[in-house]
């Protein structure tokens, strides 16, 4: 039996036009959008000359989607980059073949690197394995960069160097001026036809040419940069300034005092912090220095993939949200069961547990570490099946409609109150083919019929 094709979904941006027959908060009405707003919500709508109608089928429609911590520019990038790393590749022969099949033309960017591949990485085995082109693999954490000689050469980097740059994405990117930018507006549509139409980017340190590219990609979604630098603006009415990204050091290397600087910093200048923490010993180190500064409207966690039970009330105390990732729970879910430490296994990506105890969370992407797809990773929240079929903490699965709410909440607050259709909102409006109470017992973008972007 041929399996049913895949449902494409239809994107206007800033239209004029009346949604009938559609679910809003349960129950059938109708919706008018003007000039990128909700005008009215009424159970009939007068015909109006000139406005386009749809007919809604009595599907479910919701605000826009928001993904809190995802990574445009990297994304985009991935597009055009060669796997590196399990499941597409597994051995160090399948590496090779991989990036020699690279198209000619530009140097070779890999993405998804694992050391279950070939051990760790460095420019020595790059240049067996790619001898005659620039070649850089980034590892799957996004953390570490590794340059074969060719590509070192290139950057005017040491060629005899062990081609490691870590968190040095900066060194990286293009220029200002330079054609080598990935195609932000690709992204862009495929983020509204998922149904996302806004975007918190955590990438660190963005230079002043990188976020000017961002700005000036005319997204659809309206966009939180959070690796801004101080006192960067932009005539784009849709992308900002966020919280500022902060990326601590390893485990071994945490600084107290120069976190404290930083974070006293960002607040006197009016901004919340968002800081990564992904161990155990940078959220003790986190949590003291918050304590310590104080904290301010929109500071924030990001990822916390590990929190002993102990800190959770710390973290509500300070009035902190949470931006989780629920698909690297899955996606990951064996790695960590065998190469996480045995005393962190049981604190590992909690969500119910923070959200029950009133901590603010909210699900997001990670992208391109994790899968850019919403609908997965709403449902990987609900699941937390790994790979092999184990449920990765069971105890902290949430109900659909929960995350559903995260995926609502603003940028601004991750974790708030779900926005609502209401006169008035803005009209970044997603339509699905079905009721809402039938989409999240099996969420999927296939679900998704029309998205309405205001910009």
């Amino acid at each position: 039996m041929p399996t049913a094709p895949t449902l494409v979904s239809e994107v206007l941006r800033r239209p004029d036009l009346d949604l009938v027959d559609v679910e809003v908060r349960g129950r059938l009405t109708s919706v008018s959008v003007r000039a990128g707003r909700v005008v009215a919500i009424r159970d009939r709508l007068p015909p109006t000359r000139g406005i386009e109608v749809r007919l809604g089928a009595g599907g479910a429609l919701l605000p826009g989607l928001h993904d809190h911590h995802l990574h445009l520019l990297a994304t985009a990038a991935a597009a055009g980059s060669v796997p590196c790393g399990p499941p597409d590749v597994a051995d160090r022969h399948a590496l090779g073949a991989a990036l020699r099949a690279a198209p000619a033309g530009r140097g070779i960017r890999g993405t998804g690197y694992h050391e279950s591949v070939a051990g760790p990485l460095d420019r020595a085995l790059l240049d067996e394995l790619v001898p005659d082109r620039p070649a850089r693999v980034q590892h799957r954490s996004g953390g570490q960069w590794t340059l074969n000689a060719a590509a070192l050469r290139e950057r005017g980097l040491a060629p005899e160097s062990d081609g490691r740059l870590w968190r040095d994405d900066p060194a990286l990117r293009p220029a200002a001026g330079d054609d080598d930018w990935p195609d932000l507006r690709l992204l862009g549509q495929e983020l509204a036809e998922l149904g996302v139409l806004g975007v918190s980017d955590a990438t660190p340190d963005l230079a002043v040419a990188a976020a000017d590219q961002i700005a000036a990609a005319g997204l659809p979604q309206v966009v939180r940069l959070m690796g801004s630098p101080d006192g960067w603006r932009t005539r784009s009415r849709s992308v900002s300034p966020g919280p500022r990204k902060i990326l601590l050091g390893d485990e071994h290397d945490l600084d107290w005092q120069a976190l404290r600087t930083t974070v006293q910093t960002s607040h006197a200048a009016g901004r919340a912090v968002a800081v990564h923490t992904v161990t155990r010993a940078s959220l003790v180190t986190v949590l003291s220095v918050l304590a310590d500064t104080g904290t301010l409207a929109g500071d924030r966690l990001e990822h916390a993939a590990v929190v002993p039970p102990e800190l959770v009330e710390t973290i509500r105390s300070l009035g902190l949200a949470v931006v989780t990732q629920p698909a690297m729970a899955a996606a990951r879910g064996d790695d960590y069961l065998r190469d996480v430490a045995p005393d962190d296994r049981a604190d590992l990506w909690p969500y119910a547990s923070l959200a029950a105890a009133g901590v603010p969370v909210a699900a997001s992407s990670d992208a391109p570490y994790g899968p850019l797809d919403p609908w997965l990773v709403l449902r990987q929240a609900v699941e937390r099946c790994t790979p092999s079929g184990t449920v990765l903490r069971p105890e902290e699965r949430v109900p659909p409609a929960l995350a559903l709410d995260g995926l609502l909440s603003p940028l601004d607050w991750p974790g708030g109150p779900a926005r609502r259709v209401e006169v008035g909102a803005t009209a970044d409006l997603v339509l699905l083919h079905r009721p809402l109470v039938e989409v999240l017992r099996a969420p999927s973008r296939d679900l998704v019929r029309l998205v309405v972007a205001a910009r």
